[in-house]
């Protein structure tokens, strides 16, 4: 066993159900799990492997948890012909240069991708990889993330319906759906973990109304659902065309679609929703359907502003996410709840309308609620060890000691100092510990040059 005394925090921000925020807070940590949550004083008697002391000049929470990504987009960043256009325009520019990639680009984007979530204070992560092209796979993805140690989610994306049959995608990149729920299956079985405290879960995610059939949405359901906690995912109203394919193609709404094929329910989450209208909110929230709400990239892509205090108000469960380093163009969860927190008062016109403190439950509490666990989100006696820590005597919080927690959304701290995932320390006074960052952004720099050559 291996032991962690984390002490002389300046606020511990537990997000527990009592929502308590500790001064002179302290954390005691055996392997993977908390054991303890409480004042310093009342850890005198623990006795530790390690100790780290903040010395009161830190705030300590629980890491973020991010949702919806592709993180292989990080490689096609700021594409001049795509910087100009909405959702189906963008993606019809991007899918040619996204047909360049290879098993090397998926690892090394993974790992950028991861890395920058991990600086901004993300913990775990899920990603949707629904493009397989060349020699493609999600194990490429999977073993990316394992090496810099993100919780991870990983989604068996898959687009099945090209341009020929009346999809978006080129035929060229489409998969038999055979083929998709056969690597599906193999996915689960070689890789996910349901136990509690888990590293590693696969996702089953057929990529959008438009880009697979009716027959592989009810399909992949039934599969996940014959294995236990494997989620399903996928993206849902995210805009005005999105609806009117809908529409057109299927004669109902995207909420309506997505209930007759039995993709309502805890086990689903479903990431935009800009458009979806009042009465699926409610469907969503009797049913306990997740919605990932990603601010930048709606705006990015002009999709429209989420009803985010809606759909929270009616009890739909609702959590943050980065969306793609191509349609958001960053990869930084602190930043995209902050967003999130500001475009809930744009919409609404009213200050209201979503507090720091929601802005921050959203993007811990609310994302491990989305994935389905019951480990991760806060901070309380056996509770996986995630945990992060901001200094505060920095340039972002000076003037802000009345009230850190809220400072957090209020003011944006460029990077994390402390992390902590499953127990492990991962990023140490600013610094990635598992991966050497500037070699990184060199491959990833030269990879992406190549793909748009």
């Amino acid at each position: 066993m291996v032991t962690l005394l984390v002490k002389h925090i300046h606020t511990l921000v537990t997000l527990d159900d009592q929502r308590r925020e500790i001064k002179d807070g302290a954390l005691f940590i055996q392997d993977n799990v908390i054991q303890q949550v409480g004042v310093t004083s009342e850890m005198a008697q623990c006795v530790a492997d390690e100790t780290l002391d903040l010395q009161n000049r830190y705030i300590v929470l629980p890491g973020l948890i991010n949702t919806h990504h592709h993180f292989y987009q990080t490689l096609t960043r700021a594409i001049p012909a795509a910087q100009d256009c909405d959702l189906f325009s963008w993606l019809q520019t991007l899918y040619p240069i996204w047909a360049n990639l290879t098993s090397r680009a998926i690892y090394t984007s993974a790992q950028m991708a991861a890395a920058e979530l991990m600086l901004s204070g993300c913990t775990t992560s899920s990603d949707h990889l629904y493009i397989f092209p060349n020699d493609c796979t999600l194990d490429d993805e999977i073993r990316g993330v394992q090496d810099i140690g993100l919780r991870f989610h990983a989604s068996r994306g898959s687009m099945s319906v090209g341009e020929s049959q009346g999809g978006l995608p080129p035929d060229s990149l489409v998969e038999a759906e055979a083929d998709i729920l056969k690597d599906s299956q193999r996915l689960i079985e070689t890789y996910h973990d349901n136990s509690r405290h888990s590293m590693l879960r696969i996702v089953l995610a057929p990529c959008s109304p438009f880009s697979v059939s009716p027959d592989l949405m009810r399909e992949s359901a039934a599969l996940a659902r014959s294995y236990p906690g494997v989620h399903l995912h996928t993206h849902l109203a995210e805009n005005k065309s999105d609806v009117s394919y809908s529409l057109e193609k299927f004669g109902l709404s995207p909420g309506d679609y997505a209930e007759s094929l039995g993709w309502l329910g805890k086990d689903v989450w479903h990431a935009h929703c800009v458009q979806l209208n009042d009465a699926s909110i409610q469907k969503f929230a009797r049913t306990h359907t997740g919605v990932t709400h990603c601010p930048c990239s709606n705006m990015r892509l002009a999709s429209g502003i989420a009803p985010v205090r809606k759909m929270l108000s009616a009890g739909v469960n609702v959590s943050i996410g980065v969306d793609g380093a191509a349609s958001n163009d960053a990869s930084n969860l602190l930043q995209e709840a902050r967003t999130a927190f500001l475009l809930a008062r744009v919409r609404d016109e009213s200050a209201a309308a979503m507090t720091a403190r929601e802005a921050l439950e959203l993007a811990t509490r609310g994302g491990a609620q989305v994935l389905g666990r019951d480990d991760i989100g806060y901070l309380a006696a056996g509770m996986s060890a995630d945990f992060i820590a901001f200094n505060l005597d920095t340039p972002a919080f000076v003037g802000s000691h009345h009230d850190v927690v809220a400072a957090l959304i209020f003011c944006q701290s460029h990077r994390v100092d402390y992390s902590f995932i499953n127990g492990k320390k991962v990023i140490d006074k600013g610094r990635l510990i598992n991966v050497e960052i500037d070699t990184l952004i060199e491959a990833c720099n030269q990879i992406a040059a190549d793909m748009i050559s």
